[in-house]
């Protein structure tokens, strides 16, 4: 989590002057896109194309090469063929450029990049079917498989082992719990906390071990209406979290964000899980902590975006979008049990198919 005043504010005369200046780029439209602490900017170009402008906070800023291997991945997957942006080099051959902006608070230096937009809306918009969520599951494997292809020779700054965020280190969240004092379900975090030391890290060792996206959550996946299908996955985007971690956690990420969209989120597992296994099967050790995981990130989710929303009073929106509806599931999955509820998922996971 970076500092305060890092987020960069830049306007959109900035940013023209940016896209011009490097990219040799006019543009006729600009708009603000969802970020927390980078800033993303779409711009549709008098010379034909539609772009993303990043610009990463000048805290992450100060480390180029992490974003340097980010970019190389992100291409790496475009080139297999997979739906993620391009980077798109400046005039002078540049994947990413450090400047010095005042965005209001003095100079400071921000990387940015200009990536390809992707077409599509967010699946946080769009209706979700059986068939769009199998979808969802087959695509986020998909990727992990070419992941696993990545050579580069810097990879190992994606070894992020202090990643608050890594389903590696949720016992973390005992530093911020106090943010429930007083709140039942702090006792229903504890015992989830307890459920990962005992049960999740016990297993571990089995899990099998990757380069992961690590935030496949409902803005990040893209989609696009299909008229004999509904709406189909048209892109993965927002690479940030991405880092050396286990493949199952993709998948864990991935359900407990579908679950936030569906009226009725126990169905959504099994449907997320059927796809994922089209391409990647799980391992025992995998299967068995997949009601664990999840549930841990909904609490990754609900403790760690309680104690952002104190620091970032002006992006709270953005940060507990998912508040209302995410505690009411945590809670009720959590009273259910782990046995009702992967009964529910392996046996969706068993009987649908790419037909269905």
């Amino acid at each position: 989590m970076s500092g305060k005043h890092t987020t960069p504010t830049l306007s959109f005369s900035q940013a023209e002057e940016l896209v011009k200046k490097h990219y040799k780029l006019t543009p006729s439209e600009l708009r603000h896109l969802p970020s927390f602490e980078d800033q993303n900017i779409y711009i549709a170009a008098v010379e034909g194309g539609e772009y993303v402008l990043k610009i990463i906070n000048s805290e992450d800023s100060k480390d180029p090469i992490l974003f340097e291997v980010q970019t190389y991945v992100m291409n790496f997957l475009h080139d297999d063929g997979f739906p993620s942006p391009r980077v798109i080099k400046s005039t002078t051959g540049e994947a990413m450029i450090l400047k010095d902006i005042d965005c209001g608070s003095g100079l400071q230096k921000y990387l940015m990049r200009l990536l390809t937009y992707l077409p599509g809306i967010t699946i946080s918009n769009a209706p979700l079917s059986p068939r769009l969520l199998y979808e969802v599951g087959q695509t986020a494997a998909r990727m992990d498989n070419i992941l696993r292809e990545v050579e580069h020779p810097q990879l190992n700054k994606l070894q992020r082992d202090s990643f608050t965020w890594s389903l590696s280190n949720v016992p973390i969240l005992e530093k911020y719990i106090h943010v429930l004092d007083g709140d039942p379900l702090q006792e229903v975090v504890r015992s989830i906390l307890h459920q990962y030391k005992t049960t999740v890290s016990r297993k571990y060792p089995r899990f099998r071990k990757s380069l992961i996206h690590g935030d496949l959550n409902d803005l990040n996946v893209l989609v696009q209406a299909d008229e004999s299908r509904g709406y189909r996955v048209s892109g993965i985007i927002d690479f940030a979290d991405m880092s050396f971690g286990c493949s199952v956690y993709d998948l864990a990420i991935n359900i407990m964000y579908m679950m936030h969209l569906s009226p009725n989120p126990i169905e959504v597992g099994g449907l997320v899980l059927a796809g994922w296994e089209s391409v990647l099967p799980l391992n025992e050790a995998e299967r068995d902590c997949l009601f664990w995981l999840v549930l841990c990130r909904f609490c990754q989710q609900l403790v760690l975006c309680l104690s952002l929303s104190s620091s970032y009073p002006e992006n709270q929106d953005y940060i507990m979008r998912l508040s209302k509806r995410g505690p009411l599931i945590l809670d009720k999955f959590y009273k259910i049990g782990k046995e009702q509820v992967e009964k529910v998922w392996f046996h969706t996971a068993a009987h649908f198919n790419d037909r269905n």
